[in-house]
This record gives C-alpha cells, structure tokens and sequence, in this order.
C-alpha cells in the first residue's frame, strides 16, 4: 500500500521544466526556420537564371531539402517540448515558427504572380517604323570644323 501511495505522489507532484531542454528545442526552432527562409529566397532568386525562369532540378532538390529538414526538425523539437511539458515554450515557438513562415511564403507566392508573365503585362505597343532622317533645309549655318589641339597636360 506504501508504493502506491509513493507512485501516486510522484505522479501527482508537477516538475518544473527543462530550461536546458527548452533552449536546444529554441536553437532548432531558428535553424529550422532559417533554412525555411533561405529556401524561399532560394527560390526567388532562382526567377532569373534561366531563360524561361523555372528552376532547376538540382535547385529544386536542394530547396526540398531545406524545407523537409525544417520540417522534421520543428515536430522533433516540438515533441521533446511536448514531452518536457513545456508547453509555453512549445505554443511560443511554434506560432512564431509558423507566422515567419507564413510570411515567407506569401511573398514568394505574391512574386510568383507578379513576375509570371512579365512580357505580356509590360509589353509596349508596336512603334511605327523609323523613316530614315530627311534632309532639311535648316536656318542655322552648320557647325565650324573641329581643329585639333594641343593637348592640355605639357603643352
């Protein structure tokens, strides 16, 4: 009866949380999102180094990569602090988490659309041909012959 009265206390009695638990779980939180805004601004920068402006193959697997590290970094460290019963920390970094990425992906998808079809939205309308200049009769004499100088330097 002793050790279950012992077990029930244990149980009972609230432990403080890991602060150390806490700060590793915040470091993997910012690499994680670190890596998700150097994959968005990956692929924004991507736009312009092909003539038809999609990416790469490589780019692409490089910029998943990224984003699916992120991903599994966030539920692991979202889990220690779940499990640490930490749960400020876990609802604290995880809405930043998502609010930075969020942010992150609308102006990707904004500069998406604004640069999907770039020829058709600035095209100029077509100019007349250029007739070649004719000759005009001016009332201005034309210009006096240019006469070679010393240069300036020593002379």
């Amino acid at each position: 009866m002793e050790t279950l009265l012992q077990f029930a206390e244990a149980a009972s009695t609230a432990k403080a949380p890991n602060l150390w638990g806490a700060l590793g779980c915040a470091l993997a939180y910012s690499g994680a999102l670190f890596a998700t805004i150097d994959s968005f601004a990956d692929m924004l920068l991507a736009r312009g180094d092909r003539p038809d402006g999609r990416m790469s193959p490589a780019l692409k697997l490089k910029s998943g990569s990224k984003l699916s590290a992120a991903g599994i970094t966030v539920v692991s460290a979202g889990t220690v602090l779940a499990l640490d019963s930490n749960w400020f920390a876990f609802g604290a970094l995880t809405v930043v988490f998502l609010v930075l990425a969020g942010i992150g992906a609308l102006v990707l998808v904004r500069h998406r659309d604004a640069s999907a079809d770039p020829v058709a939205r600035h095209a100029a309308p077509p100019h007349p041909p250029l007739s070649p200049p004719q000759p005009s009769s001016s009332p201005l004499p034309p210009p006096p012959p240019v006469q070679s100088q010393s240069p300036l330097i020593g002379g």
